[in-house]
């Protein structure tokens, strides 16, 4: 009687901790408070809970889709295309299915990929398999702002693998600070188990922060545990920022980093520990500097022979306003304003028109050309734009548009729970016992253009100028060991009125080639659907999906449908719908029809969590600075901001405890009665 009455004991002070660890900081950083609210989809009770929806990644603003254009394109228009490459003129260099990745702030690395080299998080293998089944591997940079101010060390408490040390900062109060992020040898364990599940390759990042005490750990131990899977090492982000980030004096140059960029060289070829010593990732001008102004003081010249990935890293629209509102950024801007510039075949040309000519001397010096980072906006995204369906769209026209310009892969960027951008999104962690992740539709895009450039790497791609050039109609066309294999529609309207949807007749050979007819008996079409471009849930990739908000766990759902349409060859002619909003892949040749669907794909399962139910951390602090993230992720933030306190909250957390107290007491009766 009385061992049951210690237990009883027991149970109810445990009941009583448990309760008492919950910690919610403030809420996370405003909306834009022009931007129109309404419901979202599935999770929309849970999303209207306050201090979830304060959470740019789950936020509720839906916009209203643009009035068709006026004057309308023609929704009837004929594509006439050669079946040989040779007889196609403006193809690209030839690209690889894992065009697309994913750039992960260094700083989140807990929570996205795993806590530790043994705790994986399962959803993000499964989404990393989606895209391996598709492309082969997929490239993913650990990096970003955060690389910077990252430090080596041999243990953190609690055995931790990341934690952040805000005693050493460094930025602008008003854009946010960085403060030095520690780590040790298990990050690099945890991607190396990563890459032994799926063919997952890295590029990490070398801290420049400080060129005078080099600290290149991470390329020593990388080249040692990674081994192959590293792609390569990131030498500095953003350099053309580091003035206006007070990381450098306001003087800073293109000349003071060329020498700067020496020292950085000089050091890693100097360290024998460094296996990799040419596979540098540079300059990763984020566009202050215009790439022409270094590439004329001699820089390519000086260091190309160590740099195997020339990098840049660019964002359409930044809404910095919004999230540091003393920035001096500017009015905020509206998210139903700038929604149509990304409906729009014009925002992707736009993005990568002054990179061309970097392209072209990228393929001079047998070097790589990489978009290194970029995503919708800078500084979190816009709610309701970057979480829609229309950015889906906008990312499947701006990655085949930088294949079709001779970029050879993009990065989009991950970051926390305060950016509406993300491809994915864990649960904040007081959640993660009782929900999923949530997929953006982004992710779909990248699934879009994987299968779009198949796995063979010969991949060649065109921008078809399709119906006269109209900006709502894009089209490209896909050559695959130099026949014409696929064929990718976009339409960025939305259906009003019973219009909005186009047929596009399409020829192969004939005609104008100078070849003989070679349009197939059937063609088979993927499409890439939601209801609308403001659509943020019931978004689907040939019917299945990854679920709504809090619904994902990384695998696709649902039956595959396939359309099969039926050509008429005495015509030489097949007609193919695209709806209002859509994308559509057609798959051409007969090979590519044969392959059109991607082998069974290798899935994970856990029962695994990530903490007890009341261990409820979050602590939105302000982890932006230009490109990347405004991301505000549970257990490791790293840049010092807004202000922790959790008054705002206060009254949820007392029901909160009062109701653990409760359960506890009940669980004790129950088993001791």
């Amino acid at each position: 009687m009385f061992s049951r009455a210690v237990l009883l004991l027991f149970v109810l002070l445990q009941s009583f901790w448990l309760s008492y660890g919950v910690t919610v900081y403030n809420q996370a950083g405003p909306m834009n408070p022009t931007a129109t609210s309404g419901s979202s989809g599935s999770q929309a009770t849970l999303g209207n809970v306050g201090w979830i929806s304060a959470l740019n990644a789950y936020n509720n603003v839906r916009l209203q889709p643009p009035a068709l254009p006026s004057p309308m394109p023609s929704t009837s228009f004929a594509l006439v295309l050669p079946n040989q490459a040779q007889h196609m003129s403006g193809l690209s260099i030839p690209q690889r299915g894992d065009f697309y990745g994913f750039s992960i702030e260094m700083s989140v690395v807990e929570q996205v990929i795993g806590k530790n080299a043994s705790f994986i998080q399962v959803p993000f293998l499964n989404l990393l398999a989606a895209l391996t089944d598709r492309g082969n591997d997929v490239r993913i940079r650990v990096g970003g702002n955060t690389q910077e101010m990252a430090s080596l060390v041999n243990s953190l408490p609690n055995n931790a693998m990341i934690a952040k040390d805000s005693s050493v900062v460094t930025g602008s109060v008003s854009t946010g600070q960085t403060p030095t992020l520690d780590y040790t040898t298990e990050l690099l364990y945890l991607l190396a188990n990563v890459s032994s599940l799926v063919n997952a390759k890295w590029y990490l990042g070398i801290p420049m922060n400080d060129t005078t005490h080099l600290r290149l750990q991470i390329a020593e131990l990388g080249d040692a545990i990674l081994g192959d899977n590293v792609l390569g090492y990131q030498v500095g982000n953003e350099p053309d920022l580091y003035a206006s980030h007070q990381r450098r004096p306001d003087t800073y140059n293109v000349q003071n980093y060329f020498d700067e960029f020496g020292v950085m060289v000089n050091g890693i070829h100097d360290d024998k520990q460094i296996k990799n010593a040419n596979k540098l990732v540079a300059p990763s001008l984020q566009g202050t500097w215009k790439a022409e102004d270094l590439w004329a003081t001699g820089y390519l010249d000086a260091y190309s022979t160590s740099i195997s990935v020339m990098a840049m890293e660019h964002y359409p629209d930044q809404n910095c306003a919004a999230e540091f509102p003393n920035g001096g950024f500017g009015d905020i801007k509206d998210p139903q304003t700038v929604f149509p510039n990304y409906l729009t075949h014009a925002s992707g040309v736009q993005m990568v028109q002054p990179y061309l000519n970097s392209a072209g001397i990228a393929q001079q010096l047998g070097k790589e050309f990489m978009m290194f980072e970029t995503n919708t906006a800078s500084c979190g995204g816009f709610p309701g734009v970057s979480d829609s369906f229309g950015s889906a769209l906008w990312a499947v026209d701006y990655g085949l548009q930088m294949a079709y310009s001779n970029f050879t892969g993009a990065l989009l960027h991950v970051g926390g729970q305060n950016v509406s951008y993300n491809p994915f999104t864990p649960p904040p962690t007081n959640l993660s016992l009782f929900e999923k992740w949530t997929v953006g539709p982004v992710m779909y895009s990248t699934i879009f253009v994987a299968e779009a450039l198949g796995t063979s790497n010969t991949s060649r791609v065109v921008d078809l100028n399709a119906n006269g050039g109209n900006e709502f109609t894009p089209a490209y066309a896909i050559y695959e060991h130099d026949t014409l294999a696929r064929i990718a529609l976009v339409n960025f309207m939305t259906e009003q009125g019973g219009v909005g949807s186009y047929n596009v007749t399409i020829s192969v050979g004939g005609g104008t080639t100078g070849e003989a007819t070679a349009t197939p008996a059937q063609v088979k079409v993927k499409y890439l659907l939601a209801p609308s471009v403001s659509e943020k849930d019931q978004v689907t990739w040939a019917n299945q999906t990854f679920g709504g908000r809090f619904a994902a766990d990384g695998r696709l759902s649902g039956t595959e449908v396939i359309q099969t349409i039926n050509c008429d060859q005495s015509a030489n002619t097949c007609t193919v719908t695209v709806p209002a909003p859509g994308a559509a892949l057609v798959f051409v040749s007969a090979a590519a029809q044969a392959g059109d669907d991607p082998s069974a794909t290798q899935t994970y399962s856990t029962t695994a969590v990530t903490n007890r139910v009341a261990t409820m951390t979050i602590d939105p602090t302000a982890l932006a600075h230009s490109n990347g993230h405004m991301g505000d992720m549970p257990l490791a933030g790293t840049s010092k901001g807004g202000a922790n306190s959790a008054t705002s909250t206060h009254a949820m957390l007392s029901y909160s405890r009062l109701f653990y107290l409760l359960f506890g007491l009940v669980q004790a009766l129950f088993w001791f009665r």
